[in-house]
């Protein structure tokens, strides 16, 4: 099993949310080339636990890249260097023996600070609370193939349903926009049949939600790039059709209420 030498990994540090935070550099000796990018973190953390000192805080859960919690900037880039892939599914061969690694926390304004790499996503929880869902009648599910849902259409709300809400796309965008996310669970419900009786409500809820805690969307396209789902800005261009939609549907219906 090769091994990567004299790794450096200089990584942001902070106490909490009020403290003022500063880099810590850090040196491993060794560490396999197999090993996945947390992995490494684990083996830095028992290191630094073993001298007394205190580990370094960071999210993570499934570690499959399910989840979404492991949302680290590395080198610079959202879940690091390879494309379509968060950071639990990245190992340590993509870094030369004798590499520094720079290791921060999600920048943006509506993620603050938790501690160290950690940040609180609860802006997301917030979009979704205001219309991610369909509203159903509870009872026996229907059989799966009672409503027929074309091809295409199915295939284009399952890669929007792809999103796993990590916030990359927030970080990578320079106007700290949530479009992208914001885009992929409004897409992924409006697509469906069972979303389309609260498409126009759901939309504009969501969408007026997100603005009061994100910035604009101008196309920069690094959203995309960014995210380890590869999700396509298409959503954006359908959310934003259908919030124009919205503005004149919902008034309508207002008026004759």
């Amino acid at each position: 099993m090769s091994h990567l030498t004299n790794i450096t990994l200089t990584i942001w540090r902070q106490a909490g949310p009020n403290d003022a935070g500063r880099f810590q550099s850090y040196r491993l000796d060794s560490i396999s080339a197999e090993a996945s990018f947390l992995e490494m973190l684990d083996v830095l953390n028992e290191k630094l636990i073993g001298e007394g000192l205190e580990a370094i805080a960071f999210d993570h859960d499934c570690r499959e890249g399910i989840c979404g919690s492991c949302s680290l900037m590395i080198d610079g880039q959202a879940h690091g260097p390879q494309r379509g892939t968060a950071t639990c599914q990245l190992h340590m061969r993509k870094f030369e023996s004798g590499a520094t690694i720079v290791v921060e926390p999600w920048r943006a304004t509506a993620f603050p600070i938790i501690k160290d790499l950690m940040v609180d996503r609860g802006a997301f929880d917030r979009i979704i609370e205001v219309g991610g869902y369909i509203t159903a009648p509870t009872g026996g599910a229907p059989d799966a193939n009672l409503t027929l849902i074309a091809k295409p259409v199915a295939d284009a709300a399952m890669d929007a349903a792809e999103c796993i809400g990590c916030g990359a796309c927030v970080a990578a965008c320079p106007n700290g926009a949530a479009n992208l996310f914001t885009g992929a669970k409004i897409s992924h419900l409006n697509l469906l049949p069972q979303g389309l009786p609260e498409r126009f409500s759901r939309t504009e809820a969501m969408v007026e939600k997100m603005e009061e805690f994100f910035g604009s969307c101008t196309n920069h396209g690094e959203c995309e790039a960014a995210c380890p789902k590869e999700i396509s800005i298409d959503v954006i261009a359908l959310m934003n059709k259908d919030y124009r939609k919205a503005k004149i549907t919902n008034r309508k219906e207002l008026a004759r209420s």
